[in-house]
């Protein structure tokens, strides 16, 4: 197993789901609930970055491969963590990609593929942690990774911002319902993030620019610098927090959207 930093022990003796784990944001919060004293399990739909994960974090992370738009899938993974670690008390609900294109050419599987990835992939993955949640009888904590798209249009973008903006209302509606069973819902919007999936954009410079000159703080976050506010969502600390949505984004949302579209050709 990898030497872990420490950094204290929140959650100690908690279990976790956390959902696009191999990669980017997914990754960096289920490196840092290990590292705080959570036990967790990873979902993702590469097996092979989930076995990297399993020999680096050691016993206290189980990768669990599946599609989180399929429900069965959903609910087998989800059901690992009581299977292996007894019990469930944080989910973290992150995995996302899109297609897209302008709207007058966007094929219909593109916007199927996108919307039900990020939009029906954390119903699906809510419902089924929360029901585990409320069988365990001391209620718990999902925090859903939405983005600073479900607020500012894209163009192109039409089904990410869709789905997203679905997410954050989403979000709203299942920390009113599941309240009552001591559950606390709540959402992160991040603006831009350095991970593999924008790789495009982090590596073309000009399009890269374009992005930062709107960030007042002038750079993109790192997947750590997303992660550290899921995890005080999650914690203690924010115990009396629930439906809210943290803008995590440089200070974008309050600048705009850079159109690029004169880079296009």
């Amino acid at each position: 197993m990898a030497e872990r930093e420490s950094m204290g022990n929140r959650f100690d003796g908690r279990v976790a789901v956390v959902t696009g784990a191999a990669s980017g944001i997914g990754a960096a919060v289920a490196t840092r609930l290990v590292a705080e004293g959570a036990s967790v399990v990873g979902i993702d739909i590469s097996a092979d970055a989930l076995e990297v994960m399993e020999k680096d974090l050691g016993e206290a992370f189980v990768g669990a491969v599946a599609d989180v738009t399929v429900e069965d899938a959903v609910a087998a993974a989800v059901a690992v963590a009581v299977e292996r670690f007894g019990a469930l008390d944080l989910a973290f609900n992150v995995a996302g990609a899109a297609r897209g294109g302008p709207i007058l050419d966007l094929e219909e599987s593109d916007w199927d593929f996108t919307v039900d990835l990020v939009q029906k992939g954390v119903f699906l993955c809510t419902k089924h942690e929360a029901r585990h949640m409320t069988t365990n009888g001391r209620g718990g904590a999902i925090v859903n990774v939405a983005s600073l798209n479900a607020r500012v249009p894209m163009v192109g973008g039409s089904p990410y911002v869709t789905g997203k903006a679905g997410v954050e209302m989403f979000g709203k509606n299942a920390a009113l319902e599941l309240a009552p069973h001591g559950i606390r819902v709540n959402t992160v919007l991040p603006g831009l993030v350095d991970t593999p999936l924008v790789s495009a954009v982090t590596g073309y410079e000009p399009l890269l620019q374009a992005f930062v000159d709107r960030i007042p703080m002038g750079r993109p976050a790192t997947p750590e610098q997303i992660a550290a506010p899921c995890l005080y969502l999650a914690s203690d600390d924010a115990d009396y927090i629930t439906g809210t949505s943290l803008m995590v984004d440089g200070g974008w949302e309050i600048s705009n959207y850079p159109n690029f579209t004169k880079l296009h050709g």
